[in-house]
């Protein structure tokens, strides 16, 4: 099973920011408590990388991955830090290729038809859809999407999806799982609020539970 089909199982990915790596393990522990090993730590801040790599060592069962990764070096950077999958919120050619080499599954971000093709044409298995919202939300993707059903390319919309919207997103079929930023903020990791995170990880992977019937 590759790994965007172990994403795919889920759902949904909690996109996290970062600011203290001594935070990593806690947060790990909440998602584990709520049935969702599973993260993407953005590389946004200065300590994402070691707060990455602290998961990958010490919570060896947690799928987590590396967003956010715009160059050919933070490729080497998160992959040496124990990331299983990278995802950026725009496609570089050079950087896909760099992914490719380094052996690192990489789902770059797309907001157009073209950038599909591109990511076609360098073998994506998954792409992030970003900003799912303000790009133009559900009908857009729809639209985008259409001409290349027969291709098996998965979807990964991220950027202004909620709760409340998950299980329209899931009921395309191209969508394999969002992002989600609501399950772990920014303030909830500063405050420690290690037991809010884990019920909404619970009720997130609940939710894609029912939905999927």
């Amino acid at each position: 099973m590759s790994v965007f089909h172990e994403l795919a199982r889920f759902g949904v990915v909690p996109v996290i920011v970062l600011d203290r790596a001594e935070d990593a393990l806690p947060l790990a522990d909440a998602l584990i408590a709520g049935g969702l090993p599973l993260a993407e730590i953005t590389l946004r801040t200065p300590q994402a990388l070691a707060g990455l790599a602290e998961i990958a060592r010490h919570r060896p069962a947690m799928l987590v991955g590396a967003g956010t990764v715009l160059t050919e070096d933070q490729v080497h950077e998160a992959k040496a830090a124990g990331a299983r999958f990278a995802l950026s919120p725009g496609i570089d050619p050079l950087v896909l290729t760099e992914a490719q080499g380094a052996g690192l599954p990489f789902a770059p971000g797309i907001a157009t038809a073209t950038e599909v093709q591109m990511a076609l044409r360098a073998g994506c298995e998954m792409v992030k859809f970003f900003p799912a919202v303000p790009a133009g939300g559900i009908a857009l993707l729809k639209s985008i999407a259409a001409p290349y059903v027969h291709t098996g390319l998965g979807y990964n919309p991220t950027g202004g999806v909620t709760a409340e919207t998950l299980g329209d997103w899931l009921a395309l079929p191209q969508v394999r799982a969002v992002g989600g930023t609501w399950i772990a903020t920014q303030a909830d990791i500063a405050t420690g609020a290690w037991e809010a995170i884990a019920h909404k990880a619970r009720a997130a992977v609940d939710l894609v539970t029912r939905l999927r019937g």
